[in-house]
This record gives structure tokens, C-alpha cells and sequence, in this order.
């Protein structure tokens, strides 16, 4: 008997497994749709888990605003929003010395306050004006539920106002306006936001819009009323810097000049209020909600998109303050983005005389509801900036007061909720005698003990807000407890279900009788069913959520699976240790390899170089070992290793992906001779028997040669069209409608012509090769195309090697003749079984998946996606199909991946739903890793790499499945012209 550890021990019985075949066939077919819907639904639902862990909602419901007790300061405010605009090119001069914000500027050093305005990622519009007006950081589950429409209803300074006047963008203005009734608003068409186009003239529509309507007032005396109204709020988006930053980079001429246009419209919206209602009663607010990268996208932690400036002068606003060191008693505190407060001010910026103060994005919405004398925003955790508001001590204390109170009744809906709903409540101590610091409080406001009231006040305000946290995380460890009990249940039945189904185990464990065992399953099931009926009733009684009852019915569900498989355990390990103990080492060591792996790929979220000493490592590996074993001259271990040190060189390179559109272009030519030389190959090598099982001998058939050459002209084509639409969209500022629509034709037609190559190895992953090589082209800006190619000398780097362990196995073949028809006959397929060394396959295709995903960027960050990658098919803004073409971008690569691992497992033939199955069960190795890895502390920018982390890792059953899918379309009907069935049929 032949063994290869415990996935390759081979029975040496055959007989009456024909009779069975037909039946286990279909009996693994069902299991194997099972197991793929229960995985896909399982990684789905146990992805929800961090936001009822870390995440919840911070919306309460059923909280009462806190009246002022104050007189309001101001009249009326004007809210001006620069979308996508940083601080530093905001303050800082240009390259002759000028400051691109005289007017602003003018403001900072005369009439008012400053600082850096401090957002917190995801830094997407969306949720950074949710920040400014309602004074709430919106939760990671709403990019789930989508920016645009409004997934929940919550209060905001424009709710709170008598009435709100509001311009601009129609992706942002309708989320605050849409549903007010006591509002007066208008947005420009989506077809103006046209990314090949200086989009400065959309806030200059904006300012437009806003003097129409004070000229339309002097003639409609029913809006000169509203307009004299107390509580009016003036809202302006301005989405020039976003557009323009996105399309050009912060660093170009057109977004720079744009900040000057942006001070132009605040100079003009201050000169038309202040001609107009001569009360100086009126409050101004600049800020923005987010910045951007310098390859010109936004969306994580990163400082250039996280800091914002933030500008407030007029009415109730503090003047001009110099610098003090006793300005601040709260050094050590750190802003929501990691930044410690008073970060010294860069010189270039020449403000280091005027004392800056900085906030939290959060906090604009308390200082705009306290300058106008509102009710904060209910769900607003946002601490009032004393430091900018103009008000008698007495007016301060109660203004900081009525903040506090709006956070503690959060609290204590919060607490009352909870304690509602639980059986057993564990409350929040330091806030169960609340009352009598609200007494002692009231008691100091009387006795004008003003300091004494401000400092326990925001003692009172700090505790409330520890208290929201402690409710947003009550669940922690319940459900941390229950999701990694189904993970680690999730791997162990994966483990059986391929040692069941795809190995060759002997008889008495694999063809063991089941019917002695049904009666103590039955008895398993129900009990299993009993005990999780019991914790959903529990949920139930305690109004728990409703996926509080799928996390647990999903582990249970897998826990009784697993244990109604004692018997198979206990004769699987009884037939381990029956091995001998070179075998069981091997299987030790190949797991601990196999764990290895994994951890590495963990780590190489976080530093891409990783794979730079991988490759280099694994090139050097695998060619040593192809000298020691190819007995034939051959230059094949000289072209694996030089492929893997070529791709090596690409995690060495920068994340952001710098413009060059020549080497794009060059990238075509790269791609037509790979080519070439693999056609070359397929035709003149094909009569060796080392090429047999990768090439056909019979290819010099005309339509296949037309194909080819068809192909390549395609490649050609692109590459033109990638010079051609650049230029002239460089020159004119537009992208010709026919430019658009041959790239879009070559694109689509070029990915269906590899359905209709030879069906050998090679001929067939060239020609896909070739097939998504004009969209990929189409879709680059610089070094990615060249990624491109070297990822496919690589994969055929794999299959070469994979070839020769083929070619050396087949030497010994007769001596495995009862092991390759035993195989034949278990599986029921043209497959033999799984065996230890197998593993390779999975791993290998594991660390090409993930070079394939970090070989050109840290797509593992929300920011990483270039969005003018996609100029060259549209340039009007269309954020679902931008998005999909982007992220098509980054699926072609994980196709040719997947592809040669296809025609790998068919090389080799092995059961790929098997190697599939082990490349999950490893993929939920980094999962349960990144799950720990969650952060709900520190800055946010390693909170969100957290989040997407594990959101990618979790998401891998899912779209590798899809993409198994759809490369099956041009896999399924490759061909191995191998010796292996010649053997086969002799035995």
C-alpha cells in the first residue's frame, strides 16, 4: 500500500466501488452547491458582525432637544462647504509667494477664528456633511446602505432652523433639503459634473444661484419676509475642488486656481449678505468636508484627506487671539483623526503669530446651533469649540450646558433602551447618580460659580460620551464568542468535507455503514435544536436583533454537523496515529507551511514588500530544484526564476501609480511579443513530450492562426487609443464621443474571442491572455500595464512547473497502476484523489491571488482607486458605473490567476471544487486573524484598513467563487494532451 500522508492513503480494495460510483457522483455534486451557498452565506452574514460588534448605529431614537437658555448671537448663518478641499493648499502661498485665499486670509488675521477642521474617515461627502450639520460621525454600515439616498432619518442644524436656503451639487444638497419642508433649494443637472472639464464653474454656479434669489426678493416682498426671519440658515455646496482634484490632482494649476474661485465666491456671498440685510447679525462658517490624496482621491485616514481648513468669523465669533500658551489646557488631547491638539503650525502657512484652534468635524454642528441659539442636534456628540463663540461667562457656562445635556440624554435613551430589553442589565456606573450632578451643577449657575459649572460640566459631558461607547459595544464579547466559534466550526467541517469527498481514505472510514449511526445523529440533531431554540427564545425575550439569531443558529448549525461526525473522528484519528511517524510529521509539517503562508499573507496587507522577498525567494527556490530535476537540457528554470524576480520588482514600487501614459503604450508592444513567443512555442514545441500536456500538435489550422493575429492587432489598437484619447483629453479638455465608443468596442469584443481558441493549455490562456489585455490597457495610467505581463510570465512560470512534477510523475505511473484506477473510481470522475503534496496548488494560487491584488497598489485601502483610470470610457460623473469599471480593473488580473489555475488542476488532474474548497478553508485562516484585528479605537485611518481588512478577506468565498464562474466560460473545455491517459486506459 501507497500512502502520501493522510490525504493520499490509497486503498488497495477496488472492489464494488463501480457500483457505486454513479450514486456518490451525484450525492458530491449536491454537497458541493450546498457547501458553496453555506459559505457564501455564512462569510455574509459573520461580515455584518462588526458593525453589531464595533459599529452599531449611532442613531437614538426618541431623544428630546435641550432649549437654549441663552440669547442667540446671530441672526442668521451662511454655511459654505468646499468639497474635497485640503488645508495645507488652502493656507499655504503658492510658488511666487501669493496666498491663493486673500480674502479668507483678511478674515483669519482681522475678524475671526481658525484652525484645521479634523474628519474622520470614510472621508466621502456623504458622511462628512453629515459630520458638519448634524454633528455625528455616520457609521461604516451606511456605505452598505449607499451615500446618495438617506438610510435613516436624523436631526441636523437645517431641521432646527426656522428656514434653510441651499445651492449646489444634487448628490449632496437633497440628503439635508429633500424631505424639509421649511426649505428653499436647487442643484445643478449630474451631466454638469464632467470630470475632463476646469469644474470651478460649478460654484460659481452656486453664488449665482444665491444672488438670483436676494434680487428675486426685492421684488417678492413673501421672500424678503423669509428672509428677514431669525434662524435662517444659508447653505452652499462648492464641488469645484472635489471635481477638479479628482480629474487633475490637488498639485495641478486648475485645482489651485480653484481655491482662489473659492475664496472669490466666499468674498461675494459675504459682500451680498452684508449689503443686504445691514444688521451685522449674520455668522459665517467655511470649512470642507474632506480633502484629498495627492494622486486625487479621498476616502481613508491618510492627513491630506482628513485635515480640512475651517475659517469663522462675524456674528457671536471671537476676533483674532495671539498665540498663547495658556490658550489651551488640554495638550494632550487627540482629534478623531490621531492628530494632538495644538500640532505646531507649518511656517509656510505664515498664521504661527494668530492662535490657531483646531476641532473635531463633529463639533461645527454644536457652533453653528449655539450662533444662531437652536437646540444641538439630537444625536449630535460633537463638543462645542469655546474658543470660537463671543458670549458673557454666564451665556458660555449655559451654552457648554445645554451641549452636555444633549449628550447625556443620548445616554440615557441609550441606557433605557437597554435596560428595557435585557433580562439581566448591567448599567454604566459612573453615571448612575447623574441627577445629582445636574443639582450640583444648577446649584453653581446660581451662585455664579461660573468656572467651577464649566469644568463639571464637561467632567459631565466626557462621562456621557464614555457611556454611549459603553452601550455601543454592550454586546462585545457574546458576540465575539459565538462568530469565532462559527469560523473555526466553518474550517473544521471544510476539513471533513474534503477528506470525505476528495481524498482516497480507506474503507472502514471513507465506505463505512452509516445506518448503526443514524439513531445517535437523530438523537444529536435534537438536541442541537433543543439548545438553539433555547438562546433564540432568550434573544427573542431580550429583543435582540435579528441577526443576533443568524450568527448563532448559523455556529450551531455547524457545531451539530460537526459532532454528528464523531464517529469519522474517532476512526480518522485512530488511522492517523495507526500511520507511521514520518507520516505524520509530513502532514505537521505541510499544515504548519500551509499556516505560515497564510500569516505572511496577513502581514502583507500592511506591507506590500513582502512579496518583493517572496518572489525573489521562490525564484531562486524553484529554479534549484528544476536543475536537480529536469534531466533534459532546458531553459526553463532560468526563465522561472527571472519571471519571479521581475514581478518581484513591483511591490518595490509606489502605491500611488504615477501618470505615464508612454509606458502604457509600451506596455502593448510587451504584451503582442509575450504573445508572439508563446504562439511560437505552442506551435514548435508541441511534438516534445515535455510540451505534450500543455500543447497540440495540430495547430497550424488557418482559423486559428487569423485569431491570433486578430488578437494582437486588438493589443495594437488599444494601445494607439490610450495615446490618442489621452492627448487629445489632455489638450481639449474633453473626451470625443468616438474615442469613447472604439474604446468600448475593442474592450467588449476583445474578451469573447478567446471562446473561440484552440482548447490546448497554452493556446488557450494566451489567447485570454491577449483577450483582456486591450480593456486592461484601456484602464491604465502607468506601471500596472507592464504589472500586467509580468503577472503572466509568472502564471506560466506556475504551469511550467506544475508541468515538469507532472512529467517526472508520470515516469513511475506503472507502478501506480491500481492507484490511478482506484482514483478514477472513487471520484467518479476523470480525477484522481487529493493528496498531501496537492496543498502546493491551493497555496501557490493563494499568493499569486494576493500579488495579483497588491502588485500595483494597497487596494486594502478605500483610497487606493485611481478614478482616472476610467477617462478613457467616461468623464461625466457616474459613481456606479466608475466604480464597477474600476473594479473590473482590478478583477482582470484575479481572471488570469484563476485561469491557470484552472488549467493547473486539469494538468494535474485533480477535483478543482476540492482545491477550491482549500483555498477557502486557508482564506478563513486571514479571516479569523483580521477579525482580531478590528479596531474600534485609535485613528481612524487604521480603523478603516481594519474594517476593509477583513471586509476583503471575508468577501473572498464569494467573488473567487464568481470568478470561478465566469472563467469556467473560457476554462471547461481546455484540453491536457497528456501521456498520463494513454497510461490510464492501458492499466
Amino acid at each position: 500500500m501507497r500512502s502520501d500522508g493522510i490525504l493520499g492513503n490509497i486503498n488497495d480494495q477496488v472492489t464494488g466501488v463501480k457500483a457505486t460510483t454513479s450514486k456518490r457522483v451525484k450525492w458530491l455534486q449536491r454537497r458541493e452547491r450546498w457547501l458553496v451557498v453555506l459559505g457564501v452565506i455564512l462569510h455574509a452574514v459573520y461580515m455584518l458582525s462588526i458593525f453589531d460588534i464595533y459599529f452599531k448605529s449611532p442613531i437614538v431614537r426618541g431623544v428630546d432637544p435641550v432649549p437654549p437658555r441663552f440669547s442667540a448671537p446671530a441672526k442668521r448663518l451662511v454655511l459654505l462647504v468646499a468639497d474635497g478641499l485640503r488645508a495645507d493648499k488652502f493656507y499655504e502661498p503658492d510658488s511666487e509667494g501669493n496666498y491663493r485665499a486673500p480674502f479668507l486670509r483678511s478674515i483669519i488675521k482681522n475678524q475671526g477664528r481658525w484652525g484645521v477642521s479634523h474628519a474622520r474617515p470614510p472621508t466621502e461627502s456623504r458622511p462628512g456633511h453629515v459630520s458638519i450639520i448634524a454633528g455625528f460621525y455616520e457609521d461604516p454600515s451606511a456605505v452598505l446602505k449607499g451615500w446618495k439616498a438617506n438610510p435613516v432619518e436624523f436631526d441636523s442644524v437645517f431641521n432646527r432652523s426656522r428656514h434653510t436656503i441651499s445651492f449646489g451639487s444634487p448628490d449632496i444638497v437633497p440628503i439635508f433639503c429633500g424631505a424639509l419642508q421649511h426649505s428653499t433649494w436647487d442643484t445643478y443637472p449630474h451631466e454638469f459634473e464632467d470630470f475632463a472639464t476646469d469644474a470651478s464653474f460649478l460654484d460659481l454656479w452656486s453664488l449665482d444661484k444665491f444672488q438670483s434669489l436676494l434680487n428675486q426678493s426685492n421684488e417678492d416682498p413673501k421672500l424678503k419676509k423669509l428672509l428677514q426671519q431669525d434662524n435662517l440658515v444659508v447653505f452652499l455646496h462648492l464641488l469645484g475642488c472635489d471635481s477638479n482634484g479628482h480629474a487633475h490632482r490637488p498639485f495641478s494649476s486648475i485645482y489651485l486656481n480653484n481655491v482662489k474661485v473659492v475664496d472669490h465666491v466666499a468674498e461675494s456671498v459675504y459682500n451680498l449678505v452684508e449689503d443686504y440685510f445691514k444688521d451685522n447679525l449674520t455668522s459665517y462658517v467655511f470649512t470642507a468636508d474632506h480633502g484629498m490624496s495627492d494622486k486625487g482621491s479621498h476616502g481613508d485616514g491618510h492627513p491630506t484627506n482628513t485635515d480640512t481648513p475651517l475659517v469663522v468669523w462675524g456674528a457671536g465669533v471671537k476676533h483674532p487671539l495671539p498665540v498663547s500658551s495658556s490658550n489651551h489646557s488640554d495638550r494632550g488631547f487627540r482629534f478623531v483623526d490621531d492628530h494632538v491638539h495644538d500640532a505646531p503650525t507649518p511656517i509656510e502657512w505664515g498664521l504661527h503669530g494668530i492662535e490657531r484652534v483646531d476641532v473635531n468635524q463633529a463639533d461645527i454642528a454644536p457652533l453653528m446651533s449655539t450662533l444662531l441659539g437652536l437646540p444641538c442636534p439630537v444625536n449630535s456628540v460633537g463638543i462645542l469649540p469655546r474658543d470660537y463663540i463671543n458670549m458673557t461667562k454666564a451665556e458660555e457656562v449655559e451654552a457648554v450646558l445645554s451641549n452636555t445635556k444633549e449628550i447625556l440624554n443620548q445616554f440615557l435613551q441609550k441606557s433605557h433602551i437597554k435596560q428595557s430589553q435585557l433580562l439581566y442589565f448591567k448599567p454604566f456606573k459612573p453615571l448612575s447618580h447623574y441627577s445629582s450632578i445636574l443639582d450640583k451643577l444648577e446649584g453653581l449657575i446660581l451662585a455664579k460659580d461660573y468656572d467651577a459649572a464649566m469644568d463639571l460640566s464637561e467632567n459631565l459631558r466626557s462621562l456621557a460620551l464614555q457611556g454611549l461607547h459603553y452601550f455601543q459595544t454592550y454586546d462585545w464579547l457574546m458576540l465575539m464568542s459565538v462568530i469565532t466559534l462559527g469560523y473555526l466550526g466553518w474550517m473544521i467541517y471544510l476539513v471533513l468535507h474534503v477528506l470525505q469527498s476528495y481524498t482516497s481514505l480507506p474503507g472502514n472510514i471513507f465506505g463505512m455503514e452509516r445506518a448503526a449511526e443514524r439513531n445517535s445523529q437523530r438523537k444529536i440533531y435534537l438536541c442541537g435544536c433543543i439548545v438553539t431554540g433555547m438562546i433564540c427564545l432568550l434573544f427573542v425575550l431580550e429583543h435582540s436583533p435579528p441577526l443576533y439569531h443568524a450568527y448563532m443558529i448559523m455556529t450551531s448549525f455547524l457545531w451539530i454537523q460537526i459532532i454528528s461526525e464523531y464517529q469519522f473522528m474517532k476512526a480518522l484519528w485512530k488511522h492517523l496515529f495507526e500511520r507511521r511517524m514520518y507520516r505524520i510529521i509530513k502532514l505537521l509539517a505541510t499544515t504548519a507551511v500551509a499556516v505560515f503562508i497564510a500569516e505572511f499573507l496577513v502581514n502583507s496587507f500592511t506591507d506590500r514588500k513582502l512579496y518583493t522577498g517572496c518572489f525573489l525567494l521562490a525564484g531562486a527556490t524553484a529554479s534549484f530544484y528544476l536543475f536537480k530535476s529536469i534531466p533534459w537540457r532546458s531553459g526553463i528554470p532560468i526563465y522561472v526564476c527571472i519571471s519571479c524576480w521581475f514581478l518581484s520588482i513591483f511591490t518595490l514600487m509606489p502605491a500611488e501609480i504615477p501618470d505615464n501614459n508612454l509606458l502604457v503604450v509600451s506596455s502593448g508592444a510587451v504584451i503582442i511579443i509575450i504573445g508572439i513567443a508563446a504562439r511560437w512555442l505552442a506551435l514548435h514545441a508541441g511534438g516534445s513530450k515535455f510540451w505534450l500536456s500543455i500543447c497540440n500538435c495540430e495547430l497550424k489550422n488557418p482559423k486559428y492562426s487569423a485569431l491570433f493575429y486578430f488578437q494582437a492587432l486588438l493589443v495594437a489598437l488599444s494601445s494607439l487609443m490610450v495615446y490618442l484619447s489621452t492627448t487629445h483629453r489632455a489638450e481639449k479638455q474633453e473626451l470625443l464621443v468616438f474615442h469613447q465608443l472604439i474604446n468600448w468596442s475593442i474592450a467588449g469584443f476583445s474578451m469573447v474571442l478567446p471562446l473561440f481558441s484552440e482548447n490546448s493549455i497554452l493556446s488557450r490562456l494566451t489567447s485570454i491572455f491577449l483577450g483582456f489585455a486591450p480593456p486592461f490597457l484601456l484602464l491604465s495610467i502607468g506601471y500596472e500595464a507592464v504589472f500586467y505581463a509580468a503577472l503572466a510570465l509568472v502564471l506560466m512560470a506556475w504551469i511550467l512547473f506544475e508541468n515538469t512534477l507532472f512529467n517526472l510523475n508520470i515516469k513511475n505511473s506503472s507502478s501506480n497502476s491500481i492507484k490511478n484506477v482506484t482514483n478514477h473510481l472513487i471520484l467518479g470522475y476523470d480525477n484522481r484523489s487529493l493528496q498531501l503534496s496537492d496543498v502546493r496548488i491551493p497555496l501557490a494560487f493563494m499568493v499569486l491571488f494576493n500579488i495579483a491584488f497588491f502588485g500595483t497598489g494597497n487596494f486594502a485601502s478605500i483610497a487606493s482607486f485611481e478614478i482616472s483610470s476610467v477617462y478613457r470610457f467616461i468623464t461625466v460623473f457616474s459613481p456606479f458605473l466608475m466604480a464597477a469599471l474600476l473594479i473590473f480593473k482590478l478583477f482582470i488580473p484575479f481572471i488570469l490567476v484563476i485561469c491557470a489555475f484552472s488549467a493547473i488542476t486539469k494538468l494535474n488532474q485533480v477535483p478543482r471544487m476540492g482545491c477550491y474548497f482549500l483555498v477557502i478553508l486557508f482564506s478563513d485562516v486571514m479571516t479569523i486573524h483580521f477579525f482580531f484585528l478590528v479596531r474600534n479605537t485609535g485613528s481612524w485611518m487604521e480603523i478603516g484598513n481594519s474594517i476593509s481588512h477583513f471586509g476583503i478577506v471575508s468577501a473572498q468565498v464569494v467573488f473567487v467563487l464568481l470568478l470561478f464562474a465566469l472563467t469556467n466560460t473560457y476554462t471547461k473545455n481546455i484540453q491536457c494532451n497528456s501521456a498520463a491517459k494513454t497510461t490510464r486506459k492501458a492499466n
